[in-house]
């Protein structure tokens, strides 16, 4: 006699929508977030959006005990297809929400137990939430002889820092998408005609794709899982709380999702985007993508070409001790063109091993022209002078990286561990940015006469960063309620500035050494990680620690300075998680993080921007430290509240340094001491009308600066807060709309205090030919009301100003995907040189 009865760990699903009454008092009025929740125009369908209700019921044992974990699985009465999954708590009760109207089947799915199914129900508008008669089953006790036992995962498992729902061999693997996929997973809500996806009420989820990050926009992400057939993916994990060995900043959660290695279905897909825009200058696009396979072989490829003119404008005013004061008025439309591509394969040996490779970059190309009229007034307010600038200006920009790497799958772990997993990463990266500038300085009088010679100089920089990287990660487990994780990271930058400035001479052009300047830049760092996680009833912990050498040499040829630095640092990070109920969830988290600067920051160079104004880098700047605690409350998977707290040593801030004798202002970047943030953040959405839903958010924070600068304390503190609202609508005939808009009030930064900012935008979105085709046109900013305004008075600083940019713009974009939808899309992965590229900056 051999008893079969074995037990699987799920997860309890949230329901989406709660506090409706009181929180649409609240957001009434609110600028904010992006919507989830889909409904339908009564007499339109749209598969997938029309939510009545919620089926719920609970589940007991032969002897009438509650059974928990119990995967509840809501089918279609007709055809049987999984509609959505849920799991029994531990009073044996389970709620399925956001179910569609309809008629349904409740079964029971639990290893070692009878499959249970419930009478037909129906679900309408007249009957939103239906409860479940009890549903009974027993142990399947069976007497085996000589048996092979094959085990089948459940549709849904709960491991210990994450939820799998398994595709693979389930019913959810019969056709469809990845993205329909996603919509049946617990805790997981899309809106597939505005292309954002949310993870239990929360924006800013992270999607991978087998482990790497995607790099992809909201709309590009959609877009691909859309043309991800079903049935090419294994699993698809859901992490509310990342471990230390991604990125915590910002993530509201990861989506994982896995595909599988060993299919044999060839062919090619792809999908071809144009669009333009027309603000007061054009704008256009286009771009195209393939991806091909052929047996053990995934080739590949991306091409975009993006153009666009633009314009921006400043109005300044800067008043002097003396009572004088200039006014700088300048006017810079610009011509932007750029080329990114992206090309590679991955090779698949077995079932275990990937090999692959990827060249990707980019050639971009600014034009500008940039106008500087600058007036300077005596202290009775008459025009003294007038000097103005012409800048003719061009930068070039090419990015060149390749990756090679290398993944292993080890076999399951025999005692019921996710299996163990090594991924290897090399990679080269190679920048080059040539901006030249013109300038033509002329000075004029009160009555517009020509008082000086025209001043004419240039300057030209040749700037390259080097970009080497290697990372190793590997993953074993301990159990199905524990695991270890553990990484290595080595890289090392060069940079090489070579700032040539000229100024002409009776004709001649003559190096001025005070701004010709040669700054190599060297950084080494080496990296080590460990990062585990264990599961005690309804808690879970998750810590881990990370240890970063450093070492940096920044050498200033022409000044013959070098500052030469070496440290060591551990960023330790915990997250707990505690499951009071079903609808109820606490969180706590605290991690140490650095932010380096990035590398022009560190160039000495000067780059003149008008007469009375240039910028300057700083190579004796530090990097910044945060420590962060946050504790969390969410109610049913929609409601978040939130509590934070940051304190920043050694802030890295850009300030103004201003020579009252020449009138001249440094903008430069320096290490202020100590920053405090306080934030509160409350998130929750809204359902007014079948077709019409609205998310909100509100954002609380308090700076408090403890500093000094100019010789002198600042202490500057500022209550402040951002709201932002979405409106999503479903019209007749295919169509959606949103309407959205955000408002941030007064703030602080360093001793600038912004003025308050809002904007309004609105789109319509149609899909046809099956989906295959997408059109959408949209208005960003409707009033032109997203101007930057800002006052700094601090010391001898006195600075009012406004800026605009052409933020008023209509576009269009068509969409459409061809070619065999059955194949599976190329591995997305994150590389080793993400960090350091993005500290080059333009």
């Amino acid at each position: 006699m051999k008893t079969l009865s074995t037990s699987i760990h799920t997860i309890k699903r949230n329901a989406m929508n709660g506090w409706a009454g009181l929180m649409l008092l609240i957001g009434i009025g609110l600028a904010s977030s992006p919507a989830f929740a889909q409904t339908t125009v009564p007499g339109v369908t749209v598969p997938g959006t029309s939510v009545w209700g919620t089926v719920s019921g609970e589940v007991r044992d032969a002897a009438g005990r509650p059974l928990e974990f119990v995967t509840m699985l809501l089918l279609r009465a007709n055809d049987s297809t999984l509609v959505k999954g849920a799991i029994s708590d531990a009073s044996g009760q389970y709620t399925i929400d956001n179910v569609a109207a309809g008629s349904y089947r409740v079964a029971t799915s639990l290893v070692g137990y009878q499959k249970v199914f419930s009478a037909v129900i129906a679900v309408d508008a007249d009957h939103p939430k239906v409860i479940v008669p009890a549903l009974g089953t027993k142990e399947d006790t069976r007497t085996l002889g000589e048996v092979k036992v094959t085990a089948k995962k459940p549709f849904i498992e709960q491991l210990a820092d994450k939820t799998v729902v398994n595709v693979e061999n389930s019913i959810v693997s019969s056709g469809g998408n990845a993205l329909e996929v996603l919509e049946k997973a617990p805790g997981v809500q899309v809106d597939s005609q505005n292309d954002r996806i949310s993870l239990k009420g929360r924006d800013g989820v992270l999607i991978m794709i087998d482990g790497k990050q995607t790099f992809l926009s909201a709309a590009e992400v959609t877009n691909l899982l859309r043309n991800t057939p079903s049935n090419s993916i294994q699993s698809i994990e859901i992490i509310t709380n990342p471990s230390a060995k991604y990125d915590a900043a910002g993530n509201s959660g990861i989506i994982n999702i896995k595909m599988k290695r060993g299919t044999n279905q060839d062919g090619t897909n792809g999908s071809a985007s144009l669009g333009g825009g027309y603000g007061r200058l054009p704008k256009a696009n286009g771009g195209l993508t393939l991806n091909h396979r052929q047996g053990n072989w995934a080739l590949f490829g991306n091409y975009n070409y993006d153009y666009r003119e633009a314009f921006g404008t400043i109005d300044a005013y800067r008043y002097f001790k003396e009572g004088n004061s200039v006014r700088n008025k300048g006017y810079r439309p610009s011509e932007f063109s750029g080329h990114t591509f992206k090309t590679g394969a991955d090779y698949f040996l077995g079932k275990k091993n990937t090999f692959g490779f990827m060249l990707n970059g980019m050639v971009n190309s600014n034009r500008a022209q940039i106008n500087n009229d600058n007036y300077l007034y005596d202290s009775q307010n008459s025009l003294q002078s007038l000097l103005t600038m012409i800048n003719t200006s061009k930068r070039t920009m090419q990015r060149l990286a390749g990756n090679v790497n290398y993944k292993h799958t080890f076999d399951s772990s025999p005692n019921g561990g996710s299996g163990k997993e090594l991924t290897m990463d090399l990679d080269y990266s190679r920048f080059s940015i040539n901006p030249r500038d013109n300038m033509v300085t002329r000075t004029f009088n009160a009555v517009n006469e020509e008082t000086a010679p025209a001043l004419f100089q240039r300057n030209t920089t040749q700037s390259e960063v080097i970009i080497r990287a290697a990372k190793l990660d590997y993953v074993h487990p301990l159990g199905k309620s524990a695991k270890l994780e553990a990484g290595w990271k080595s890289s090392y930058v060069t940079t090489d500035n070579d700032v040539r400035f000229e100024q002409q001479t009776a004709g001649d052009w003559q190096i001025d050494p005070n701004r010709t300047n040669q700054f190599v830049y060297n950084e080494t760092i080496h990296a080590a990680y460990l990062n585990g996680s264990k599961d005690w009833g309804k808690w879970s912990v998750q810590g881990g620690l990370r240890m970063e050498h450093t070492n940096s040499v920044g050498n200033s040829v022409t000044m013959n300075k070098v500052v030469d630095r070496s440290y060591t640092n551990l960023f330790p990070s915990v997250f707990v998680t505690q499951n009071i109920s079903k609808d109820h969830q606490l969180r706590y988290s605290y991690s140490r993080r650095i932010d380096r600067p990035s590398y022009q920051d560190l160039n000495p160079f000067i780059y003149i921007l008008d007469p009375y104004t240039f910028t300057q880098g700083n190579p004796f700047l530090r990097p910044q430290y945060t420590n962060a605690l946050q504790a969390a409350y969410t109610y049913k998977g929609a409601t978040n509240i939130s509590l934070g707290y940051n304190r920043t040593l050694d802030v890295i801030t850009h300030l103004p340094e201003q020579n009252d004798e020449t009138k001249v202002t440094r903008q430069s970047v320096i290490n202020l001491n100590t920053l405090h943030n306080y934030s509160l953040s409350v998130g929750f959405p809204v359902t007014i009308t079948k077709w019409w839903n609205m998310r909100q958010s509100i954002d609380l924070y308090y700076n408090k600066y403890n500093a000094e600068y100019l010789n002198q304390k600042l202490d500057y503190s500022q209550l402040a807060a951002n709201l932002t609202m979405n409106h999503n609508f479903v019209l007749p005939n295919g169509f959606t709309a949103e309407l959205s808009g955000f408002y941030s009030s007064p703030g602080l930064y360093g001793i600038l205090k912004p003025k308050s900012i809002y904007a309004v935008n609105m789109g319509v979105q149609k899909s046809f030919w099956d989906k295959k085709a997408n059109l959408r046109v949209n208005v960003n900013d409707i009033f032109f009301t997203q101007k930057f305004r800002g006052v700094i008075d601090y010391g001898n600083l006195n600075l009012r100003f406004l800026s605009t940019g052409e933020t008023r713009v209509v576009r269009a974009t068509f969409t459409y995907n061809f070619g065999n939808r059955n194949i599976k899309s190329a591995r997305q992965r994150r590389t080793s040189v993400e960090d350091e590229q993005g500290r080059v900056g333009q």
